[in-house]
């Protein structure tokens, strides 16, 4: 395995399926502020051949777009036209599936948040709660009219998750060793 960087890369942006490219940018904008900043735009074999390597021999043709949210990490979303993008999982959340499952945004007033998802069309999975007893921290889970999972967290990743456990914690994280050790130490 290569060395680990000296410095954490940064998030450049997620790559999110929508069936209505148009009615997503306009939503991820009046709900979350999120700008578009290019596109859609037309991607097909011919004339990105990228597009073609990652895509496929199927693929033919998608319509693509760039937003940017608040603190400049980029929501790539893409329609499929042909092979067209497929309808709802059977799964509300598909967490079974390898690779991205929910999106999270951090705002300070999830249950805010949470109401302007909703009426916009969104979905309430799982609604606004302290996730940690006697600390201010709060969370939910939504979805986007499409199906795609939204985590609304009310702290920074950072301040959340870099010291556990938490002061307040009724039951302390069981960690999981590193599998050949005993501790999970190398």
């Amino acid at each position: 395995m290569p060395d680990t960087p000296q410095v954490p890369l940064a998030v450049n942006h997620i790559g999110l399926t929508v069936p209505d490219v148009h009615a997503a940018i306009d939503w991820y904008e009046a709900v979350f502020g999120f700008r578009c900043i290019m596109g859609p735009r037309v991607l097909e074999p011919g004339g990105h051949g990228e597009a073609a390597a990652v895509f496929g021999p199927r693929f033919r043709r998608a319509w693509q777009a760039h937003l940017l949210t608040g603190n400049s990490v980029g929501i790539e979303l893409f329609q499929f036209i042909d092979p067209p993008v497929h309808g709802p999982r059977e799964e509300r959340v598909p967490y079974l599936d390898r690779g991205q499952w929910h999106l999270c945004l951090t705002h300070p007033d999830v249950r805010h948040m949470v109401d302007r998802v909703v009426e916009a069309g969104g979905t309430l999975i799982a609604p606004p709660y302290e996730f940690v007893p006697g600390r201010p921290w709060t969370l939910a889970y939504t979805t986007d009219p499409w199906g795609t999972v939204l985590e609304i967290m009310s702290h920074s990743y950072a301040e959340v998750f870099g010291n556990w456990p938490q002061p307040g914690q009724l039951t302390p994280p069981t960690l999981v060793p590193r599998p050949g050790t005993a501790d999970g130490s190398e």
